[in-house]
């Protein structure tokens, strides 16, 4: 049998999903085992209706209608055959779907950009901290820029950050506590610069997790910055030609 086109599957889906609601009458089991012969064949049959579904939706690889739909099976047959079927593929299916949808979620979080700045150009890979929610949201900023060559910094709102020259944040990266030293730009902006660009960059290639504890100067009270930084893809932070001298 040739795949079922989305949308036709899509509706097929509704249908299926309103038919079984309507057959079940309040909600019981729709297991076939005790019921009258005819109300069991029904359920047999709208069982293997749904079944049949199910294994187009595999077919064409959609894991997301496969999960949901496998698990309206399972939960609205219990014991049938096709409930049976449906969980030796099930399991593998929603982890797989599970597990993707995790890996676009903290790809979405980063926001690549190439643009004009200050009499030349820059590249820039930024990601919001996702912790804490109920506070101003603090960038962090990988760029390269075709004068001022590759930088990592934090870039915040009002007054910026407490530290004198150079300071140390206190960091745990996946779990290990380390120290990530930085200082605060001579031009006065909201930021703090981290001193080694490059080593900062390596940890975050490899990392799942960041946490920088820093102290805003409007609050004078420190604060943990977390950024999942695992959907970080260095390819789409752009290489920029060096200005010829």
């Amino acid at each position: 049998m040739l795949p079922v086109p989305t949308r036709s599957l899509a509706l097929m889906l509704g249908l299926a999903l309103l038919a079984t609601g309507c057959s079940q009458n309040g909600g019981g089991s729709s297991s076939s085992a005790g019921k009258p012969a005819g109300q069991a064949a029904a359920s047999d049959a709208a069982a293997a209706q749904d079944l049949d579904t199910y294994r187009q939706l595999v077919r064409i690889h959609n894991d997301e209608m496969a999960t949901t739909f496998g698990q309206k099976i399972v939960h609205d047959y219990p014991g049938s055959a096709a409930a049976k079927e449906v969980q030796e593929s099930l399991p593998q299916i929603s982890k797989r779907y599970h597990e993707n949808a995790e890996k676009n979620r903290l790809a979405g979080l980063w926001l690549y950009q190439v643009a004009p700045m200050a009499g030349g150009t820059q590249s820039t890979a930024v990601i919001y901290n996702s912790q804490p929610v109920d506070a101003d949201k603090v960038r962090m900023v990988l760029r390269r820029h075709t004068q001022w060559g590759q930088n990592a910094f934090l870039f915040g709102s009002g007054k910026g950050f407490v530290c004198k020259a150079t300071c140390t944040l206190p960091a745990v990266v996946d779990g290990k506590a380390m120290g990530i030293k930085a200082f605060a730009p001579p031009s006065g902006e909201p930021a703090l610069m981290i001193s080694d660009d490059k080593a900062f960059i390596a940890l975050l290639k490899k990392a799942q997790k960041i946490s920088l504890t820093v102290t805003p100067k409007d609050s004078g009270r420190s604060e943990e910055l977390v950024y999942e930084v695992g959907g970080f893809d260095p390819a789409k932070w752009l290489p920029l030609p060096k200005t010829k001298k």
